[in-house]
């Protein structure tokens, strides 16, 4: 047993509280058709991460100024370490493919309902008939955001909830003539959902959302990813509001990127020099039809350069000279 000798003159720390999340603790978010995320506990705010970083003054300055100063200049040159004092606890109900997007962030601790213990839940992610999005043509692991034909949309709508039915009614069966439930469950849907408790530290849970919010992640776990950036947002409003500025609004710079706008600025946007300049870097390839094509670097570049206002064009045919 510890011994603990109070002094007459000793004051306890007072926890951290954040009323802004204190008032909404346990409060279901809803996402999808029947998923929710709701925040149960945390340990920390922006005010941990400031003591953290001044650790050798003690508690530091009292300016909350000063402190969102702090904050942005440790964002900026992306320490991380001080964002590791601050961890905030999640309730998540959502659909097993989509868990599998944020059980690959292992630095999270997560405890997910057992459908050993306990019979599967009996609840599947739908979709609905304008919601069946296409394969991209340029992203092996996306979609394009169209939506599919309206009538065969329909159908795949309608043949999911058959389909969900006898995964359910097959699952049941097992179970009444007493199957293990480890065993019974093998051909539920991925679309079934499960629940998970989640805690993770700022620092990660940022680099989640870095991740998961990107236009280019699947949209599904897109909403869960705002809703937990929502949270953020209200418990850490320093943290988050540099993470948008240097993260999420932000772009980098390649070392190619910087050297191909430096070259818009000094040579004429004539399309065959140009596009010889974006061969010689390796941005542009020949295609089997003698043709140019660019790679998806070179095309990621250009979108950033739109942002930026500037122009970057090619020619899609070049003679090479003997």
């Amino acid at each position: 047993m510890l011994e603990i000798n109070i002094p007459d003159n000793f004051v306890p720390l007072e926890r951290e509280s954040v009323p802004e999340l204190d008032r909404i603790l346990g409060l279901k978010f809803p996402v999808l058709d029947d998923g929710f995320i709701r925040a149960i506990d945390y340990m920390g705010s922006d005010s941990a991460f400031v003591q953290a970083a001044r650790i050798s003054y003690g508690k530091g300055t009292k300016h909350s100024s000063d402190d969102r100063s702090l904050i942005r200049r440790l964002i900026r040159h992306r320490h991380t370490s001080v964002f590791e004092m601050a961890e905030l606890k999640l309730h998540i109900r959502i659909p097993m493919d989509h868990f599998r997007q944020m059980v690959r962030h292992r630095t999270a601790n997560i405890n997910e309902y057992s459908t050993r213990y306990s019979e599967a839940i009996d609840s599947q992610q739908k979709t609905a008939p304008g919601e069946w999005r296409l394969q991209s043509t340029t992203n092996k692991q996306g979609s394009e955001g169209k939506v599919i034909d309206t009538a065969i949309s329909a159908m795949l709508s309608t043949k999911e909830i058959q389909f969900h039915a006898l995964a359910q009614e097959i699952y049941q069966e097992r179970l009444k003539v007493g199957v293990a439930r480890e065993k019974a469950r093998k051909d539920l849907p991925l679309s079934t959902y499960t629940e998970l408790y989640w805690k993770c530290d700022v620092h990660n849970i940022l680099h989640f959302l870095s991740l998961r919010k990107d236009l280019h992640a699947q949209l599904e776990i897109r909403q869960y990813a705002d809703i937990i950036g929502g949270l953020i947002e209200l418990w850490c409003p320093f943290t988050w509001e540099a993470f948008e500025d240097f993260r999420i609004k932000a772009m980098s710079l390649s070392a190619l990127d910087i050297k191909v706008l430096k070259c818009i600025n000094i040579m004429p946007l004539a399309l065959m020099p140009f596009t010889k300049l974006l061969i010689e870097m390796r941005l542009l390839k020949f295609t089997d039809e003698g043709k140019v094509k660019p790679i998806t670097e070179l095309l990621e570049m250009k979108e950033k350069f739109k942002l930026l206002g500037v122009k970057l064009e090619w020619s899609d045919t070049y003679v090479q000279p003997f």
